[in-house]
């Protein structure tokens, strides 16, 4: 089943034929999300091409509006190529991202007058965006011109096909290779050399989509197959460059030019320039003879030959069946990884929620191994880390629960990084270090790593010795650019907070902005840093360090300030230690009093994308804490109660994501139960706006595939919260192990799959049961549970129990404060 944009939720008639693994991605719809950010638009920025999971290339379509960060929007607006890398549901440059080298197809043009150019080429679909269609491993789409465009791919390489209508006389066929349009217009330089025997190479210097640096990418383009001689054969070719840069859109064509070359500038270059090659197309009538160009593609941030030699490897047959069918394959492994045994039987919309959203969050980061334009190394090198701030809730922690093998090699990317830079990587985009956006957030990926599989690193191939040293690194020195990469630790070291209006006496510098939040980020960082060392067995006075410096959140908290009748609120402070207020709703989403709460030097609330209302809430390793800063259980309780109906709750928003769950910290999974199911059937849907926001590299993907699982992770710990699932049950196989693990939920109760369940079904969970055990807590489980194979019984019924959690000791889910975590 291939799924069209639309912007009604898709019903799935689901037959028991559909219960086998192999038919799993034909549940899929990349079309989710995909709706324009423009006008107050969900905009989730979602990518609807051609890929492979964590693929370096990411094959689509790009349209000329903007915003499109993915290249693509569900719209009616004009298509100006096929490209060949993209990013995935990230915010950043509206304009987008990559969209490097792409290619257009053109009818029976005069050679030296084809419309070549991108204003002139750009051109409609046959019926907007319904004329697209995609599968995992395949997308196409049929232009007003009758041209049909097709590509496939593998991790570097792939294939593109167009087919042209149907002609009464011969006629000729005409592809545009376009050297500098990317999707943000910024080419700096690059070349492009063609070769008779129908091979174009490219290499082109770029903007960053987030970050300030350049990149140089290469690419590779074949369009005569040797093992089909009769194929469609190039009979011309040639190259287009601008008259001048000041007359960038009036073209010369130049036939049987081999090569142009374009020196590097430090300023974006406005040209026009790539190559036009000719094709002949036989003679027929319109019911037949129409005629196919496919282009064999390989990129490379090393070199056009690498580009070459990566296409030659990885497509050295060009057969289009079995490079979709490969792919289709690497995708149902992923997808398999979580599995619905009754899924004939469960509801089609929550199904098709559930795998297009596993589908999303394995997109990536990018698999660039191979690739690395910087250093030698014997380790993967992932990119496409956009932003560690953006995934280390939610898309890491499913990881490492269904992808163990992907996510060592991602975690040795990130100790890699360290290992050449000083520093664990937090934002890297287009290979290059992207902004910090709050703490250095790898450093809960690689604690929650050193936590759960730092027994089995070694296997893993991860060398656990060196990732715990570039916690510690990261946690104790301060890079002379702390915006770029690393923390502000000077600060952090000698406050116990992060000050407003101080100098660093070492010269070091970053954007002094967010203060508040940024020190509630370096508190789970240290948490972080805390857990490795317990799991690795380190010092105990690394253990009491750490342990110590990830309570220092309590020092941003302002007993004094009130808001909404309630008392106590994350600030900013200044070196002497008294506080700076700022409105506890600044930067929330009913801000009356527009604040700026990004990156820029006029955010002046102390938060990043969040308000102190929220962030007043984060500390995720120790809420005992904030709910006794609060006022003890009820006070928490009511006080979460109206953070949900004033409106400060952004379902799009990673700042938000714990939100529905925290009631579990107050003895109140009844009422965390009700708030997932609200915020699910509120903001998330199978249409093209079915993301309340960017995807974010697959975070707001994995939330869901969590809150549709009944499970929340806790930060660099083996604590999952647990509450009530939207499927009746499900097995998860972790790849490490080679357990299968199956989750069911005694007594489920469809009608509770609501934004408000009825009265008196069956949504509060009694109990959890683990292989025949009945757990203390129903509001925790064990990471080890989910991963360790055997069976969970999750009992449901119509009312809350009476004890909440549990009547143990441990049965709230752990806090620091109180010795958890031990």
């Amino acid at each position: 089943m291939r799924f069209r944009p639309t912007g009604l939720i898709l019903t799935l008639s689901l037959g028991p034929a559909l219960n086998a693994a192999t038919n799993l991605t034909s549940l899929v719809n990349l079309f989710i999300g995909t709706s324009s950010g423009a006008n107050g638009g969900s905009g989730g920025n979602g990518f609807p091409g051609a890929a492979v999971p964590h693929a370096m290339a990411k094959v689509g379509i790009d349209v000329n509006t903007a915003p499109r960060q993915a290249g693509y929007i569900a719209d009616d607006s004009p298509v100006t190529g096929i490209s060949l890398m993209h990013d995935e549901g990230t915010g950043g440059n509206t304009d987008g991202g990559y969209g490097i080298f792409p290619l257009f197809p053109l009818g029976n043009c005069s050679f030296t007058s084809c419309p070549a150019t991108l204003q002139a080429r750009s051109t409609l679909r046959q019926f907007g965006s319904a004329s697209d269609s995609a599968t995992p491993g395949y997308f196409t789409t049929m232009l007003i011109s009758g041209i049909q465009i097709e590509a496939t791919s593998t991790r570097r390489a792939g294939l593109i096909r167009f087919t042209f209508p149907a002609f009464t006389a011969p006629t000729t066929n005409h592809i545009v290779v376009d050297l500098v349009d990317d999707l943000q217009r910024s080419f700096q330089g690059g070349s492009i050399s063609i070769s008779p025997s129908a091979r174009v190479m490219l290499s082109g210097t770029f903007l960053q989509s987030y970050g300030t640096d350049n990149y140089t990418a290469y690419a590779c383009y074949d369009f005569a197959d040797p093992a089909q001689p009769n194929a469609t054969r190039l009979v011309q070719f040639g190259t287009y460059q601008s008259t001048s840069v000041s007359s960038p859109n009036t073209i010369t064509i130049t036939p049987f030019n081999t090569s142009l070359s374009y020196p590097f500038t430090g300023n974006t270059n406005p040209i026009q320039a790539g190559a036009l090659l000719e094709f002949d197309a036989p003679a027929g009538t319109a019911e037949s003879f129409s005629s196919t160009v496919t282009a064999r593609f390989g990129v490379s941030f090393i070199s056009s030959e690498q580009a070459c030699l990566n296409a030659e490897a990885e497509v050295p047959v060009w057969d289009w069946d079995a490079v979709q069918e490969a792919s289709r394959a690497q995708w149902e492994n992923v997808l398999e990884r979580v599995a619905l045994p009754n899924l004939e039987n469960e509801d089609a919309t929550v199904v098709e929620l559930l795998y297009s959203s596993l589908y999303r969050a394995s997109l990536v980061p990018a698999n660039m191994t191979e690739e690395n334009p910087y250093w030698s190394s014997p380790y993967a090198f992932y990119d496409a880390m956009f932003c560690s701030w953006d995934v280390f809730r939610t898309v890491h922690p499913l990881l490492s629960i269904t992808s163990p093998l992907e996510w060592a090699d991602i975690v040795n990317a990130y100790v890699d990084g360290w290992r050449h830079t000083g520093y664990i990587p937090e934002c890297r985009a287009n290979t290059k270090a992207g902004y910090v956006q709050g703490g250095s957030d790898g450093m809960p990926i690689l604690g929650d790593f050193a936590v759960k599989y730092g027994a089995h690193a070694s296997e893993l191939g991860v060398p656990i010795g060196d990732l715990y040293q570039a916690l510690v690194d990261t946690a104790e020195n301060t890079p002379s650019n702390w915006y770029m990469v690393g923390r502000q630790n000077t600060a952090w070291i000698t406050f116990g907070y992060i000050p407003t209006d101080w100098v660093d006496p070492s010269g070091a510098m970053g954007l002094p902005t967010r203060e508040a939040s940024r020190a509630l980020e370096y508190a789970v960082g240290d948490f972080a840093v805390r857990q490795a060392a317990v799991a690795l067995d380190e010092s105990a006075s690394d253990i009491a360090k750490y342990t110590n410096r990830s309570m220092n959140f309590v020092n941003h908290w302002d007993p004094t300030v009130s808001s909404d009748g309630y008392n106590g609120f994350m600030q900013r402070r200044y070196p002497n230690g008294t506080f700076a207020f700022s409105p506890p709703d600044a930067c929330s989403p009913i801000d009356p009093t527009p604040h700026s709460c990004v990156r820029g030097t006029d955010n002046d609330v102390g938060f990043y994308e969040s308000s102190s209302w929220e962030m007043s809430f984060f500390a995720p390793h120790s809420m005992s804490t904030i709910i006794r800063l609060m006022g003890g259980d009820e006070l928490f309780v009511n006080r979460t109660n109206l953070y949900f109906s004033m409106g400060y709750f952004s379902a799009g928003n990673e700042p938000s994501f714990q939100m529905p769950w925290m009631y579990h910290y107050a003895n109140r999974p009844d009422v965390s139960a009700l708030r997932v199911r609200q915020v699910v059937y509120t903001f998330f849907g199978t249409g093209i706006g079915g993301i309340p926001g960017n995807d974010d590299s697959g975070a707001m993907a994995a939330l869901l595939v969590f809150h549709i699982l009944g499970l929340y992770p806790v930060p660099a710990s083996r604590q999952l919260l647990i509450g009530s699932p939207l499927v009746s049950s499900y097995t998860v196989h972790n790849q490490l192990f080679n357990t299968s693990t199956t989750v069911t939920v005694q007594n489920f109760d469809a009608t509770t799959l609501a934004a408000t369940p009825p009265a008196g079904s069956q949504v509060y969970v009694q109990s959890v049961t683990v292989n025949g055990v009945q757990r203390d807590s129903i509001c925790w489980i064990a990471w080890d549970d989910i991963v360790g194979g055997g069976e969970i019984v999750i009992a449901v019924g119509a009312d809350p129990t009476t004890d909440g959690c549990g009547s143990a000791p441990d049965s709230r889910p752990s806090s620091l404060e109180q010795g958890g975590f031990a």
